[in-house]
């Protein structure tokens, strides 16, 4: 491993935060940034240090100025030869050592590390929210705010380093030279520089006010342009184009009035600047020359006072657009903390046991779940199902069906009552190892933008190529797998599926999706509507490898088309949130029940309500 390498690996840039994201803002920095603290001290000492060499390289012009005046030209450098090899040796070895160390420690060890390490900190939180914090908002602006603030993060980061470290011990170093000319002129800098700090101070929370109100607005512009484009077939089979062109348009409306408001501040803190940076040059090299017409100031003394003003007032100016960055920089950070560092939801309890592989028995104990609403979701369901037993679960839309399976799922906690697997209070185990223990395939499947082989390894990442192709032949998937091909020429298995696999057909969808739940092959396996974009013909050649799959399994299948559940073990009826009838198919018929009614009123093998049937005669 050469030095580059040893350097780029001096930090650890995909170190795991230690705890949640505290949402005080300089604790979020130092939540960002734990783990990089001692490569960061290090690189803000080299700054320093290249820093304090722009301070002796004026000295040293001095130094040569004072030599020349009054020497003999033709001995000049026999005279003076050790200064003209210390000059040589500052500017040819180590001014360029200096400043090289400098840009490795920020372009190496720093940069390319830290925008990864707090970009993967974030995302890693983020994945860990429930589902309803990515109900309410964007996803585009979700990821937008992760990006924003890694990015900013990291530009504080670097800026305070290249600029502040080494503006400030330029500053303290020129102080240090002007106090031994003459006290009054190091007095003259200090007054020009508590004026510069009173400006800074009195801008800089302006700007970061305004510059946190730009990022939220950009991230704005983000979310509705990712949210037209994410349902942009939505969009052109409505013909509304035009419209969603309003909504973005308002929406950059907004970020440009507010890119206006930091444009105007940001102007008038330059203004402010330059003008202030113009007098020290006045008052440094004037105050000087005065001292040099009383006798206690040299040339070269004058020489190296206006070096150091004029390089002040030039780093004044970088300074303040520098800090001008940063400022908008903690802006963008506080922003996006408002958005990403919100406390989990739904958690692990710190006692949360791993769930190992379980027969699959399930129990819903008098639960009742209503989405924080008086109305809704389900209401004192009792539901015992044994290890095995197949369940198809009837009801019309809002029946509480689905909120059945997420509470399974764990995606919300009951309001009262538990939900058990294998006796075993789901609350009581992690997250993850519950999920492992169910297969399951929903209605609106849910694809990758990856090769069809990653969407299939998605069910089981560790299986083998002939696992993975014979889960795809049961799903009756493989076959069209093989002929496909990408914009790329990627091939077969190899050929991307589009973002949400745009490329697929429903059908071709949810067979890829049986594909990755037969390879999960876990014990308890949710269907929900797992066949309804299925023609007849293609779900009557799949409905045998359902067969299969579902052997030895505890099955949930949720269905409009009640064909696809005639054959289950029992039949679960639902109606406003409560289980009303359950049984087998010609058990349910009998009774004459409300399940009796649907089967006599589908329409194509689908449930219709009371409303819907009276519409239809």
């Amino acid at each position: 491993m050469n030095l580059m390498q040893s350097l780029g690996n001096f930090v650890d840039a995909f170190r795991p935060a230690e705890g949640p994201p505290p949402r005080s803002l300089w604790q979020f920095f130092r939540w960002c940034l734990t783990g990089s603290w001692p490569a960061l001290w290090v690189a803000a000492v080299i700054s320093a240090l290249a820093g304090v060499t722009e301070v002796f390289s004026a000295t040293m012009l001095g130094w040569v100025v004072d030599a020349v005046t009054g020497a003999d030209r033709g001995s000049f450098f026999s005279d003076h030869l050790w200064l003209a090899l210390a000059f040589f040796g500052f500017y040819m070895v180590l001014r360029p050592l200096a400043f090289g160390l400098s840009s490795a420690s920020n372009s190496i060890v720093i940069g390319p590390n830290v925008l990864p390490l707090v970009l993967s900190r974030l995302h890693r939180w983020t994945l860990g929210q429930p589902i309803t914090f990515f109900d309410n908002d964007f996803a585009g602006r979700i990821s937008q705010k992760q990006m924003q603030a890694a990015r900013a993060v990291t530009d504080t980061v670097t800026e305070m380093i290249n600029t502040v470290a080494f503006a400030l011990a330029s500053v303290v170093g020129s102080a240090l030279f002007l106090l031994a000319v003459d006290w009054r002129v190091a007095v003259a800098m200090a007054v020009w520089l508590t004026a510069y700090v009173l400006l800074i101070r009195f801008f800089l929370p302006k700007i970061r006010v305004n510059a946190a109100a730009r990022a939220g607005a950009r991230a704005m512009v983000s979310g509705q342009v990712v949210d037209t484009i994410t349902n942009i077939k939505t969009v052109k089979l409505f013909a509304h184009a035009a419209h969603e062109d309003r909504v973005a348009l308002d929406a950059m409306e907004v970020f440009r009035d507010k890119s206006l408001e930091f444009g105007e501040i940001s102007t008038w803190f330059r203004f402010s600047l330059m003008t202030l940076a113009g007098l020290l040059p006045v008052l440094l090299v004037g105050g000087t020359v005065l001292m040099w017409t009383r006798g206690t100031a040299t040339a070269g003394e004058i020489a190296t006072a206006g070096a150091i003003a004029i390089r002040i007032a030039q780093m004044s100016g970088w300074v303040s657009f520098t800090l001008m960055g940063i400022y908008t920089s903690v802006g963008e950070v506080e922003d996006a903390m408002n958005t990403l560092a919100v406390p989990h939801g739904l958690t692990d309890s710190t006692a949360a046991i791993t769930l190992d592989r379980v027969q699959g028995a399930v129990g819903f104990e008098a639960v009742s779940f209503a989405y924080g609403k008086r109305r809704g979701g389900v209401d004192d369901v009792e539901l015992l199902i044994r290890p095995g037993e197949r369940i198809g679960i009837v009801g019309a839309s809002g029946a509480g069906k689905s909120t059945l399976v997420s509470l399974l799922l764990r995606l919300y906690d009951p309001e009262v009552g538990r939900v058990t697997v294998d006796g075993i209070d789901i609350r009581t185990v992690t997250q993850e190892s519950l999920r492992r223990q169910i297969g399951m395939v929903t209605q609106e499947t849910a694809m990758f933008n990856r090769s069809a082989r990653d969407n299939i390894l998605y069910g089981r990442p560790d299986a083998t190529e002939d696992e993975m192709i014979a889960a795809a032949k049961a799903a009756e998937a493989h076959d069209f797998i093989i002929h496909m091909q990408d914009e790329k020429g990627r091939k077969g298995y190899d050929a991307f599926l589009g973002e949400r696999g745009v490329k697929l057909s429903g059908g071709q969808r949810q067979r890829v999706a049986l594909a990755r739940a037969f390879l999960k092959d876990a014990p308890i396996l949710v269907l929900d509507e797992a066949t309804s974009a299925l023609d007849s013909e293609v779900e009557a050649s799949i409905q045998e490898a359902l067969g299969r799959v579902m052997e030895g399994k505890t099955v949930l299948a949720i269905a409009h088309r009640l064909s696809t559940i005639a054959q289950m073990d029992r039949i679960v009826v639902m109606e406003q949130g409560r289980i009303i009838e359950q049984g087998r198919h010609d058990e349910l018929l009998e009774e004459d029940g409300l399940y009796a009614r649907y089967w006599k009123r589908q329409s194509g093998g689908f449930i219709v309500t009371d409303d819907e049937a009276e519409a239809a005669e």
